[in-house]
C-alpha cells in the first residue's frame, strides 16, 4: 500500500508540474503568434494586390496604385484611366467613402469600372481601411 501511495503522490506531482510547464508555454502562444501573423487587413489587401499596389513609386496595374490616395479626390493618380464616373464623382477618399466603396462599389459610384463585389463583413472593411491608412502614407 505504501508503494502504491508513494507511486501516486510522484504521478501527481509530475502532472502537477506538466499541467505549469503548459500554462507557461501556452501562454505565450499568442503573443508569438501575434507577433508572426500578418496584420488582417494586410491579409485582406492580398485580394486587391492583383490590381493595386500601395507602395511609392510602384506602377499602376489593372487599377491605380493607392499611395497617398488617402483624403484625395477618387481619380487623383495620374498616368490612370479611370471612368468618366469615377473621375466626375466628387468623392474624397476618408474612412466614410471608403467604407461605403468597400461595402459595394457601385453603391458609392454608379458606373465605375472597378470589377469588385465588395466585402459585406464591417469587420473585415475597418481591418482594410486600417491597413491601406497605414500602408498608402
Amino acid at each position: 500500500m505504501a508503494f502504491v501511495a508513494k507511486n501516486h503522490r510522484r504521478l501527481a506531482g509530475r502532472a502537477i508540474l506538466s499541467a505549469i510547464l503548459a500554462c507557461l508555454l501556452l501562454s505565450n502562444v499568442p503573443a508569438a503568434l501575434a507577433q508572426t501573423a500578418p496584420d488582417k487587413g494586410e491579409r485582406l489587401f492580398l485580394r486587391c494586390r492583383t490590381c493595386h499596389e500601395v507602395a511609392a513609386g510602384k506602377p499602376n496595374k489593372v487599377g491605380p496604385n493607392l499611395h497617398g490616395f488617402w483624403g484625395k479626390p477618387a481619380g487623383h493618380v495620374e498616368g490612370f484611366k479611370y471612368s468618366d464616373a469615377l473621375r466626375s464623382s466628387g468623392v474624397v477618399w476618408d474612412e466614410k467613402t471608403l467604407d461605403v466603396w468597400l461595402t459595394h462599389p457601385t453603391t458609392l459610384v454608379g458606373g465605375t469600372t472597378m470589377a469588385f463585389i465588395g466585402l459585406p463583413d464591417k469587420a473585415d472593411r475597418d481591418a482594410l481601411i486600417a491597413y491601406l491608412q497605414k500602408a498608402t502614407n
